[in-house]
């Protein structure tokens, strides 16, 4: 990808969410039973989106909080996310970094410093709302945290989102994350 045709990400603009494959339907599928429509996005999982790019920013350009947002503002579905979450997640995972670092650090086999920024965001992300945010079952908050990782980062990056925030909730979370499956 060349930086120079406007696909590659800068620090202001935050990651694209990855682009589908372009795979077609099977003739006679296109508006019958067996297509799928992606739901839209809820107004959490809007602010989770928006958060990952604003942290996106900091991580690379050491952007506030408050700057990050201002940016974003002017993404289409902006106004559909919710707001209260949004500055939640972005004031408290920026606020607490190095807390939450230290968390992921114990889970991960690299350093944090070495992560992909997408990666890091998410893991961030899910941390942030299985320590905070005990309204969102630790299940959601992994599973966000997992697509967020599918949508905008590389290839296999949720798999390992999903390894660290599974070991993170049995420290966050013991009772929750401890509990027998049904």
């Amino acid at each position: 990808m060349n930086p120079d045709d406007g696909d590659a990400p800068t620090a202001t603009q935050g990651p694209s969410p990855a682009k589908s494959t372009g795979t077609k339907p099977a003739a006679g599928k296109a508006g019958g039973r067996g297509a799928r429509r992606p739901a839209a996005a809820s107004p959490r999982r809007r602010a989770r989106e928006i958060a990952l790019q604003g942290l996106y920013q900091w991580l690379l350009a050491g952007t506030d909080a408050r700057s990050a947002l201002a940016a974003l503002t002017e993404q289409d579905g902006f106004d559909k996310a919710d707001r209260v979450h949004l500055d939640a997640l972005l004031h408290g995972c920026i606020d607490q970094a190095a807390a939450l670092d230290a968390v992921i650090a114990r889970h991960a086999d690299r350093k944090t410093a070495l992560l992909s920024p997408v990666e890091h965001a998410a893991l961030l992300i899910g941390c942030y709302e299985l320590q905070h945010c005990l309204d969102v079952p630790y299940r959601v908050a992994i599973n966000e945290a997992v697509e967020l990782a599918k949508s905008f980062g590389g290839t296999d990056g949720h798999k390992f989102v999903n390894g660290v925030l599974d070991r993170c909730a049995g420290d966050l979370r013991p009772l929750e994350a401890g509990a027998p499956r049904r």
